[in-house]
């Protein structure tokens, strides 16, 4: 009978053993590969993490531009609007010389003109209904001219300055009293 106890103890010890085996703990090379795609995962981590920063470093850049460039264009259009309610330059009876009074107006057209290259204007010279149209057109054009020379000598190109004359053909004011005269006899500076 030890026999048989010795022999049930070995039958169930055998199998015990068998699965004590299999149960081993993992090799040298499987934890040497759990490690590598373990470091492979966080510097995979690293590297996606850091293009997300940068690609959000290059948005906010480019929306940083793009406002400064609105406001750049907003504030262009403000002075452009500040210039087009003082465009207007005028004359003395028979005369296309700038009045020193109006100086100071045509230099801020001429700032902004220089300091925005792609803007352009049509100057336009004017006359009062005395003489005749013929020369009213002439005195229109001298008029229209000076002004254009006054601008070409702040600097403005002369690519960005057109001159028409329209004579007494466009009164700003009807009638024939000194003041309609006087508000006719005028150069016009018109950004296109």
């Amino acid at each position: 009978m030890l026999n048989n106890n010795k022999l049930r103890t070995l039958l169930v010890a055998i199998p015990a053993l068998a699965l004590m085996a299999c149960a081993s703990g993992p090799t040298e090379e499987e934890l040497a590969a759990e490690r590598a795609k373990q470091e492979a995962d966080r510097i995979a981590a690293e590297q996606a993490a850091q293009e997300a920063a940068q690609a959000e470093a290059v948005a906010q850049a480019e929306a940083a531009e793009a406002e400064a460039l609105r406001m750049a264009r907003e504030m262009m259009q403000q002075e452009k609007a500040e210039l087009e309610a003082q465009q207007t330059v005028y004359f003395d009876f028979d005369r296309s010389t700038i009045k020193s009074e109006f100086e100071a107006i045509l230099r801020k057209h001429a700032a902004f003109l220089v300091k925005n290259g792609d803007q352009s204007i049509r100057v336009e010279g004017h006359t009062d209904s005395r003489g005749t149209p013929e020369y009213n057109i002439a005195l229109g054009e001298r008029r229209g001219q000076a002004v254009e020379t006054f601008l070409l000598n702040e600097g403005v190109s002369s690519s960005q300055i057109t001159v028409v004359s329209f004579g007494e053909e466009k009164p700003a004011v009807s009638g024939t009293s000194e003041y309609a005269f006087a508000q006719n006899r005028r150069g016009v500076v018109v950004y296109e």
